[in-house]
């Protein structure tokens, strides 16, 4: 129904934030990959999967070229359903990706440090 509206309203604020990140960063720094550029990975995964799924609602018939856009948004009874489907799947969904993408952060966070102490004592 609307649950990609959730990820992509994140991916709305990441890319704003992204932005203002990167301009405020110095280009002389030490960590290896800036806070912009993973940033931007969260970005890539939120967009990527909001695309994906707009075009699987699209591809149902729940996503219609006139206004109000969404086959749901129509009647109030599925208006309710669709919003408690954004909800609970969207939000789920956007919780999931941030975490994934925390991970893989934390990851990068780790490499770097290793790199940068073998670096050291060579």
């Amino acid at each position: 129904m609307a649950c990609f509206l959730v990820p992509a309203a994140e991916a709305i604020v990441t890319t704003a934030a992204e932005k203002i990140i990167a301009k405020k960063e110095n280009e002389n720094t030490e960590v290896r990959t800036k806070f912009s550029d993973k940033l931007k990975w969260l970005n890539n995964m939120l967009w990527g999967g909001s695309a994906l799924l707009a075009f699987e609602h699209l591809w149902h018939g729940e996503l219609v070229a006139w206004f109000p856009f969404l086959t749901n948004a129509v009647a109030s009874e599925a208006r309710a359903e669709m919003l408690h489907e954004m909800a609970t799947a969207g939000s789920a969904m956007a919780v999931l990706v941030t975490g994934v993408w925390a991970c893989a952060v934390a990851i990068s966070f780790s490499l770097e440090k290793r790199t940068a102490k073998t670096e050291e004592e060579a």
